[in-house]
């Protein structure tokens, strides 16, 4: 039998003057590896202000056992005092948790592995939906500047993901049921699903890979699908799998065939959550600060996706995307394209760009100019 566990909780994160719906406890022992957690206040009594003051007085760290998550989750995403950085910084901590525990496990990999901590992200899930209710894609991009990133690219970027695509979806389909929208958002956040087969020194590496490692990297697709739908994994039955694989299965595949593993193309076959994670994929890999890279400023962003309209991008939901991206959209200092090799998976030291801007006057410099000789008579004769 697996030995309870317990995460921490900021004081401040813990409402008061209304009944607890968790238990907090501290941790009674001063010695690592030898925990013992002492309840301290009980879920269903009401906490006091004065309560948790004297708490914060006696007890530097709070804790909450890790079965009562979800309903810590609630009470967060009901506050009114806690902003919505805050509330985000948390599920994103319990996200990075889950996914790392899925990812760097010391347990041997398992379907019940896999299934419980797919459990875990589909709450993390349904607390981001209600906490993103107030935020729209412009909101939601403002809040994820405000967030602290991690050294390992992949955790990061698919919480990012995660929340784009579902407030992607809100735009595109404003009546989205809550099931849509959970699909939305755990589908982004397990886009990688298949990374876990990819070796660390590949995906770390910002220095470029390669044909090899990129062939590699590639795989990843169809690692994820048989990871997912292969081991019969066990979830709540309101959650699709199959619909959750096609997500991680073919948000690589570009709207005009290009794409991998199986070239699929367009609306017909390529499943339309699919087609909206492409887009939060690509949009985080190029507007979000990595420790290692710089990224771009907005409406150099915008303009750079909007040159793979119709090929790695479905040209209606990009355009309905850009219409909810608030920027000034004559404000372009550099126009520039992404390289085709461009691939949101790989963690850039330097995004593959080309300024076309300088491309053309490169080409102008060096130009004879002919001058028409007959104005250049005329023009003599008026000055003479």
């Amino acid at each position: 039998m697996d030995k309870p566990s317990f995460f921490s909780v900021r004081h401040g994160l813990i409402q008061t003057e209304q009944t607890l719906n968790y238990d907090l406890y501290i941790n009674s022992s001063s010695i690592k590896d030898r925990e013992k957690f002492v309840k301290v206040f009980p879920q269903g009594e009401i906490l006091g202000k004065d309560d948790l003051e004297k708490f914060e007085s006696k007890y530097h760290q709070l804790y909450v056992s890790e079965s009562q998550r979800k309903k810590f989750f609630k009470s967060l995403v009901k506050s009114t005092t806690v902003t919505d950085v805050d509330k985000v910084t948390v599920l994103k901590d319990s996200a990075l948790d889950y996914l790392q525990s899925i990812f760097e496990s010391k347990k041997e990999f398992s379907t019940e592995l896999l299934s419980k901590n797919i459990e875990g992200c589909r709450d993390v899930v349904e607390s981001m939906i209600d906490v993103l209710e107030g935020n729209d894609i412009d909101g939601l991009r403002n809040l994820i500047t405000n967030l602290s990133f991690h050294d390992f690219y992949t955790y990061d970027h698919s919480i990012n993901v995660c929340m784009y695509c579902i407030s992607i979806y809100k735009v595109i389909h404003p009546e989205a049921t809550r099931k849509e929208l959970m699909h939305a958002g755990l589908g982004g956040l397990l886009h990688d699903l298949g990374k876990i087969k990819i070796p660390t020194h590949i995906l770390n590496n910002p220095g470029g890979l390669s044909n090899e490692e990129y062939q590699e990297i590639k795989k990843h697709p169809d690692f994820g699908l048989e990871l997912l739908l292969d081991g019969h994994c066990e979830i709540d039955q309101e959650i699709d799998l199959k619909i959750i694989g096609r997500i991680i299965h073919e948000h690589h595949e570009n709207f005009d065939g290009t794409g991998y593993p199986n070239k699929l193309k367009g609306r017909d076959e390529i499943h339309v959550l699919a087609r909206i994670c492409t887009i939060a994929d690509f949009f985080d890999a190029i507007t979000t600060k990595r420790s290692y890279s710089e990224v771009l400023p907005l409406t150099e962003a915008m303009n750079t996706m909007r040159k793979f309209k119709g090929t790695k991008l479905d040209p209606d939901l990009f355009d309905i995307f850009d219409q909810h991206v608030g920027y000034v959209r004559h404000e372009i200092h550099r126009d520039l394209r992404l390289l085709d090799s461009f691939d949101p998976t790989l963690p850039y030291a330097k995004l593959p760009l080309e300024d076309l801007g300088k491309f053309k006057k490169e080409l102008e410099f060096g130009k004879i100019k002919v001058v028409d000789s007959e104005k250049k008579t005329e023009k003599n004769k008026k000055g003479s």
